[in-house]
Parts: C-alpha cells; sequence; structure tokens
C-alpha cells in the first residue's frame, strides 16, 4: 500500500491590541525517531519579521526558538508536511535475550541513563491497587511474553479509562483519571507512564500527530474499521523502553500499539516539557484559533482500492483501441486465467507466494468448492480428480471440480457422503486407507452385480523399487533420503514406509 498524506496544521493567536512576545518554543516537526517516512516539511510563522533558531531539546526532539523584533496582533504556526503511510508492523523489533519476558530488570548502566523515565510518579491507593493487579498478573507459573505484557497493561489502562475530548488546559493526575474513569488522550497517556514507571519500566509522554485514514474494505473478522473518513489531530501516547528494541509506542486511548498513524513530534519525561507552542506574552485579551486536516497527495492501485472510474475508462478506450487494430489485422488470441487466494492466517506461507502445493492448500480448495456449491450449484456434482500435469513433474496436481444442470435438476443429493479433506484447512476427520478402499471397491463390485472377486488388488512393482533402492548411495535409508526431487524422494519413503506387500489402491476392471 502507497498512499502520501498531506497534513497541514495552523494555529493562531489574534490579540486584542499590539502586544510584545517572549521567545516562544515550537515543537511541531516530526521527531527523529518517528517510524513514519516524512517526505517533506515546512512551517510558515506569522509575523514574517522574526528569527528562527532549529534546536533539539534535551531529549532528542526538535524545536524551533522564535524570537520577535516587534510587536503583533497576530502569531500564526503553520505546519505543512507529506507522510509516507506506508503500513508498519509494531512488533517489528527484536529483544535481548534478558528481556524476552516479564518481569525483566535493566542493566546498571542502561539504568543510569533512563532515570528521568523511571522517576516514580505520585499516586494515590487507586493508582497503587492496579499497580498490585498487574503485579500478580506477573506472579503466575508460565513465562510471560514482555510483547504480551505490555499489550496486555496497555488495554487495562483502555478498559479503565473511557475516552473523552477535553478542552481543559493540563493534563490530569494519574489518581484523578482513574478517580473519573474518563479523560482525554493526554490523560490516559501519562497514566500509563506512571503506571509502568511503578512496574519498573522506563515510560516518557509523547505528544505528536495521529492520522486516521478510511480503510478500502470492511474487516472480516469483526475487527475494528477505523474512521469513516480521513481524519488527523494532535495527540498523545506512551513510550516504553525495551532492551534490543528501544523506545516501543503505546496508545491507551485505543489500546494498540503506535502504527504508521502515529507521528511523534515530543517525547519528554513529563507532559509540561512536550507542549507543542510554549512561550511568554504581554498582558492581553486572545482568541485561539486551531486547523487540522489531511488529504490524500496520491495513492498507488491496490487490490483492496483499485483503479477509479476514470483511470478505468481510460484503460477501457485504449482496449477497444487495441482490439480494433488486432481485428482489423486479424489477429486472433486466447487467454486462460485462475483466481488466485491467500490463506488470512497465514499470508507469508510458501503455499501462497512460491509453493505449487503445501499442508493446508487443498483443505481450503475443499472448503472453498463447498461453498461455492451451497451459493451457486445446490443439488451439483462435487468432482475430486486430476489436475494439470506440467512438465518436469513426477506426478500430475489434483484439482477440485463443480457440475450442475441449467435445468435447476439436482446432480448429487447429499454432499456429506463426499467425505471432506482432512487435516490443516480441511474439515474432514481422517483419511481413508487400503481397508477402506477395499471395502468400497468390493461394494461398488456388488453394486454394479459383478463377480464377487472383480475386484483385485493392485501393488508397487517390487522389481522398480528394489532397483530404485540399488540405485541409493549405501549410506541412504529408502524411508530417510536425501534424493534432490521432493516428489521423488516423498513417494519413495511412502511406499518403502508402507511396504511393498500393502495394497497401493484397487482396481475395478469392466
Amino acid at each position: 500500500m502507497t498512499i502520501h498524506a498531506a497534513l497541514t496544521h495552523r494555529t493562531t493567536y489574534h490579540y486584542d491590541r499590539r502586544v510584545s512576545l517572549g521567545p516562544q518554543i515550537v515543537r511541531l516537526r516530526p521527531a527523529p525517531h518517528a517510524r513514519t517516512p516524512i517526505l517533506s516539511y515546512s512551517m510558515k510563522v506569522t509575523p514574517e519579521a522574526h528569527f528562527i533558531n532549529w534546536q533539539q531539546d534535551p531529549f532528542g526532539a526538535w524545536m524551533a526558538r522564535l524570537v520577535f523584533p516587534e510587536k503583533t496582533d497576530k502569531f500564526e504556526v503553520v505546519v505543512d508536511l507529506v507522510a509516507d503511510m506506508a503500513a508498519i508492523n509494531p512488533f517489528d523489533f527484536f529483544l535481548e535475550e534478558d528481556a524476552y519476558h516479564a518481569p525483566f530488570t535493566y542493566k546498571p548502566d542502561l539504568k543510569k541513563e533512563l532515570a528521568p523515565y523511571l522517576e516514580p510518579i505520585p499516586g494515590g491507593p487507586l493508582l497503587e491497587a492496579m499497580t498490585r493487579r498487574v503485579e500478580e498478573t506477573l506472579k503466575r507459573p508460565e513465562p510471560y511474553e514482555t510483547n504480551t505484557f505490555f499489550v496486555d497493561v496497555n488495554k487495562l489502562v483502555n478498559e479503565e479509562v473511557s475516552y473523552s475530548i477535553r478542552m481543559e488546559p493540563g493534563v490530569q493526575t494519574p489518581e484523578e483519571t482513574l478517580k473519573k474513569r474518563i479523560g482525554s488522550c493526554r490523560d490516559s497517556g501519562w497514566l500509563l507512564v506512571a503506571l509502568l514507571r511503578r512496574l519498573g519500566y522506563a515510560a516518557r509522554f509523547v505528544s505528536g500527530y495521529l492520522i486516521q485514514l478510511t480503510v478500502d474494505q470492511r474487516s472480516v473478522d469483526g475487527g475494528p474499521d477505523g474512521p469513516d473518513q480521513d481524519f488527523t489531530d494532535l495527540h498523545a501516547w506512551t513510550e516504553v523502553y525495551a532492551p534490543g528494541a528501544g523506545w516501543i509506542g503505546l496508545d491507551p486511548t485505543s489500546g494498540l500499539f503506535a502504527g504508521e498513524g502515529h507521528i511523534p513530534l515530543a517525547a519528554t519525561p513529563s507532559p509540561s516539557s512536550a507542549a507543542p507552542i510554549s512561550g511568554g506574552v504581554e498582558k492581553s485579551k486572545v482568541t485561539f484559533d486551531f486547523e487540522m486536516n489531511v488529504t490524500r497527495l496520491y495513492e498507488r492501485p491496490r487490490v483492496s482500492k483499485p483503479m477509479s472510474d476514470a483511470q478505468w475508462a481510460a484503460i477501457m478506450a485504449a482496449g477497444r483501441t487495441v482490439d480494433q487494430r488486432l481485428a482489423k489485422d486479424d489477429v486472433r488470441l486466447t487467454m486462460g486465467g485462475e483466481p488466485t487466494f491467500v490463506a488470512a492466517a497465514d499470508p507469508d506461507g510458501d503455499e501462497w507466494n512460491t509453493g505449487a502445493v503445501g499442508p493446508t492448500k487443498r483443505g481450503y480448495a475443499d472448503r472453498l468448492i463447498r461453498r461455492l456449491r451451497n451459493k451457486f450449484a445446490p443439488g451439483g456434482l462435487l468432482h475430486y480428480g486430476q489436475g494439470k500435469w506440467y512438465p518436469g513433474e513426477q506426478l500430475p496436481r489434483w484439482a477440485f471440480a463443480l457440475y450442475w444442470r441449467k435445468d435447476g435438476t439436482p446432480m448429487w443429493g447429499d454432499p456429506a457422503l463426499i467425505a471432506p479433506e482432512p487435516g490443516p484447512g480441511g474439515q474432514g476427520k481422517g483419511t481413508a486407507g487400503a481397508a477402506e478402499a477395499s471395502a468400497f471397491t468390493a461394494a461398488l463390485a456388488r453394486a454394479l452385480e459383478l463377480e464377487p472377486d472383480a475386484a483385485q488388488a493392485a501393488f508397487e512393482d517390487p522389481a522398480e523399487f528394489m532397483m530404485r533402492e540399488r540405485k541409493l548411495a549405501p549410506n541412504l535409508d529408502p524411508v530417510d533420503n536425501k534424493l534432490d526431487d521432493p516428489e521423488e524422494r516423498l513417494r519413495l519413503a511412502r511406499v518403502f514406509d508402507r511396504g511393498l506387500e500393502t495394497p497401493a489402491s484397487f482396481v475395478l476392471p469392466i
């Protein structure tokens, strides 16, 4: 997915008269540790007569120090940036071995460097009670993976505190937030910082931009779908330090880890040093105005949201032109195609990317063709047979087919009589063996009123496989061989494991 989103943030102060402004500190530039790529950035300041000095605060974030030599009745900061909203995996990090499980402790040197982020935040009985609840979960006998622990702590704060848009300045104390059980994003973020520090983990308060884009398709598993329209706003969340991974973003407002939509501006031990704009002004009356919006500048067509109607119209027009030229020159084309599916539970598996077959593909295919039968062809006949046989492959592939009559006359009554595929992805309970094959073939012979011994057992050719065994190197076992051809390796191992005296199939000559 490639989406370039343009964010505009305008902050305006109108004064009732011309006033003197003291130095203003502006923290509205994405911090160096932001994971979302920022393609362009600009900041325009009014009045134009000013001096600007870009600095980094003691915690590494960018800040602009503005000095105004003349009085003014308007102070405005306009930020424009373009962000590449490529999806970010929030769990894409490594942990050091001694931090795999919670609780873990920081090494002395690291703990000294993290001292400002470990300083306890004053609390009361409610914060103490929440801390004890989490500490009790850490005493469980089975290992508590650090990632899971951070997910659970973040989720706990999300469940305990309801979100509200609070216009009052400042940040509630953790105790106040727990008592009210409601707060803004900055209140929930500061509460999570306090809780993590009491548990012994370095945590800091983060202020930044949040960009949320509408999804192309609604969730298929009942998960959250996000906003109904593209949205951006100033936001606050928490970062916790884990050895090996560094600072990890936790957003207690949503209960999720920080992703591509979280663009940090300042990350500090205290909210007081993370204000977007701070500074002094001569005594006066002021009117404050605030505006934010986000616009999609560029979108690459993707499966979930293909090209626009205008783009499709242009493609169709070009296609018709090509068809006319082909028809004029009597060029005739044929084209085949097949749909490609990817399992949502394992999209990176070899069988969905590079492998022709795999452990779950046949089971999923069985489930799919049965659903297609129920939807489009009730009474249709399911047929499991031979598929394509590609050059260089020892055996043909499998194929599932569905047949039905246009007039609606059923071709097969009970689909349960066709056994579902077993194993991963399928819904069947087992695999038929030689005994079941023998019984079925004998029953079929009786139904066809053939001789009782018409069904005959068929065996692998002993001479063929004895010759293959002789060709193996002396140090190779027929069952555990190392042949280059995976199909040959699997077939040879299966035959010798089953035994040459066991029937490979049953045939019914007619």
